[in-house]
């Protein structure tokens, strides 16, 4: 399907602005094109790491639609978009970084809880391995993940800092890249697939 000419642009932009919000109801007509069209970009940003977490790599495209649907179902006028564009702009990479959500998916409330309450601290326990290289997820700033309770949340915000040597051995095409989560309640890592590296690789500047 032909997408609308004024869908952004994808590659390096680092932040949404007010000039990039279109209005909602041409957004209407064009969500489920948009929609879509996002569900083929997602398939190479995402990586299944054990039997719950996946983590879903964000770049402008992918918070600009998520700003978009807030707007879409909420309505709330120009106060929100200031609010949305707040929200999700850090979650957009700027340059030698790679931003990640992980979510912990668990259908039953009441195992999801059981499960929560013993990965306390699991936001300080992220890492991408590579070449000999580490990088140590960096828990989003903007709330406290894990609460007093030690249960932590379904859902963190990581970004994972790069070095100039580390961009380039990233972007080496075949370089075996290990998502790893190293709780002592939830070890596992998996294999990113080289087409999800090499998406990944164009959200470096």
């Amino acid at each position: 399907m032909t997408m609308p000419a004024t869908i952004p642009a994808t590659g390096r932009k680092t932040e949404i602005t007010r000039a990039d919000i279109i209005p909602l109801d041409q957004y209407g007509r064009e969500r489920a094109a948009r929609r879509k069209a996002l569900v083929a970009v997602k398939k190479n940003r995402r990586v299944p790491v054990g039997p719950y977490a996946t983590f879903y790599f964000e770049n402008y495209d992918t918070m600009w639609q998520q700003i978009h649907e807030m707007l879409f179902i909420e309505k709330g006028g120009e106060a929100q978009i200031a609010d949305e564009l707040h929200a999700y702009n850090p979650l957009i990479p700027k340059g030698r970084e790679l931003v990640a959500t992980v979510m912990f998916e668990i259908d039953d409330p009441a195992r999801r809880a059981l499960e929560l309450g013993r990965l306390g601290g699991v936001e300080e326990a992220m890492t991408l391995r590579f070449s000999g290289h580490t990088v140590k997820g960096r828990p989003e700033e903007d709330v406290e993940r894990t609460n007093e309770t030690g249960k932590t949340s379904s859902v963190h915000f990581l970004h994972f800092d790069f070095t100039a040597e580390q961009v380039a051995a990233f972007r080496t095409p075949g370089t075996e890249v290990i998502v790893a989560i190293n709780h002592p309640n939830y070890g596992h890592m998996a294999i990113m697939p080289d087409a999800v590296r090499a998406e990944l690789a164009g959200d470096f500047a």
